[in-house]
């Protein structure tokens, strides 16, 4: 097992595995509330850490570290729409080692007057901008450098030139990361860890980390590992159809409960994808899944926190003898509902809050996504070269262990009210 060692200096988050630097990104955190009828129900989560780019003097940035999308993307000068000015934007005028270049990584005048574009997906909105090659760094290094160092390299950013309103503008982090696959961009050039992994004194894995609470901060490694963040051994399953660029896992069953999913009887995928919030599940298994996770509380209660009270287990069984169990804690929607029936007592009622996954060319018609719930849980590392994922029981530290380096935005500050359905 590779392991991150327990030389720190705190001052940078580095440290040293196998004789060569890791480092270690604390993460922010940030809450945004969904609405329905005017009720707060639920709270999407974001998290994002601070990364450098541009040499002799780096613009540092926020930006999530998503392993379910490809491509590095910033807002940039050019950007003039609420969704950018709201964010910190990236200077190419500012930075001495930005090169414009087109979509095959030819250099071009910086004022030409039709630049290469590209346009991507993230989430529910789009990006779209010019391509520039730029110096990237894990940590900040100031002062012209005659080699690049470790924690640094040369990758192709997108520098946004149009950022839609939804989901940008109700979010703190400026611009995202992808650490999907190196096939998951439009040319590996584009994926930062890629990128990275060419050193050879550069360890290719990296571990994701999710605090369940927020005066501990979330981090994610680079380079190796964090053993301190582990309360079992890793397990390791490999990566399912790696053509695609996703970190996808063959799922061989999955039980609710003890009853078998009939879905996955000859098996399903499931995606580790640090950048969503809920637990994903196929479309047609849904309904099926919401009946199963439902449970009635056994007395009406406006301020029951649904997490908190007992439900079925998911059980995936992944290739590779990998077993992941998903509890009620995890999959649960905070707030209860209210059944209302006309001359009969009320009944309350807790839910998964799951996400529908549709059939698509990628995913295919089987697929779960397991995003936040599982990130919780379990400890996941990112093997980029042996092209699998290892997961192991997350140990949460306490806030007296690991003193807060980061900021929570939007932290709820009352309990869900439970909503209400008439039948």
């Amino acid at each position: 097992m590779m392991k991150l060692l327990t030389y720190l200096l705190a001052l940078t988050g580095t440290y040293f595995a196998l004789g060569e630097p890791a480092v270690v990104i604390p993460l922010d955190k940030q809450y945004v509330p969904v609405q329905r009828d005017g009720k707060i129900v639920s709270y999407k989560t974001a998290y994002f850490g601070r990364i450098f780019v541009g040499a002799p003097e780096p613009q540092n940035f926020t930006v999530v570290f998503d392993t379910g999308s490809g491509h590095f993307f910033l807002p940039s000068m050019g950007c003039e729409s609420e969704s950018c000015r709201r964010h910190k934007r990236y200077d190419f005028l500012a930075s001495g080692s930005a090169k414009p270049i087109d979509h095959t990584g030819q250099e071009v005048t910086a004022d030409v007057g039709e630049r290469d574009q590209v346009a991507i997906s993230f989430g529910t909105g789009e990006v779209s901008g010019d391509f520039v090659e730029e110096i990237f760094c894990l940590t900040k290094h100031t002062g012209g450098f005659k080699d690049v160092p470790l924690d640094c390299t040369k990758v192709r950013v997108i520098a946004a030139t149009q950022m839609t309103e939804e989901p940008f503008n109700s979010f703190e982090f400026d611009g995202v990361i992808g650490l999907g696959l190196a096939s998951l961009a439009v040319d590996p050039a584009f994926s930062v860890f890629e990128q990275l992994a060419k050193s050879s004194k550069f360890l290719p894995q990296f571990g994701y980390f999710l605090s369940d609470r927020d005066d501990v901060p979330s981090e994610v490694s680079f380079g190796g590992h964090d053993e301190r963040r582990l309360a079992s051994d890793l397990q390791w399953s490999p990566v399912h159809k790696p053509e695609l660029g996703f970190w996808q896992v063959k799922v061989l069953s999955v039980t609710v409960g003890g009853q078998k999913l009939p879905l996955c009887e000859d098996g399903c995928a499931a995606i580790a994808d640090t950048g969503t919030s809920l637990l994903g599940a196929p479309r047609q298994a849904a309904q099926q899944l919401h009946r199963l996770l439902a449970r009635k509380a056994p007395e009406a209660s406006s301020d029951l926190d649904c997490r908190d009270f007992e439900g079925p287990d998911i059980v995936f069984e992944l290739e590779g003898g990998v077993t992941l169990v998903i509890g009620a804690r995890e999959y649960s929607r905070a707030a209860p509902m209210q059944v209302l029936r006309a001359g009969l007592p009320t009944q309350v009622v807790c839910r998964a809050s799951l996400l529908p996954v549709d059939k698509s060319p990628a995913l295919g018609s089987k697929a779960f996504i397991l995003g936040e719930p599982m990130l919780r849980k379990y400890y996941t590392v990112y093997d980029w070269q042996r092209k699998q994922v290892g997961f192991a029981l997350s140990k949460q530290p306490q806030p007296e262990e690991n003193p807060a380096t980061h900021r929570v935005y939007g932290a709820p500050q009352d309990p869900f009210s439970p909503s209400a359905v008439h039948v």
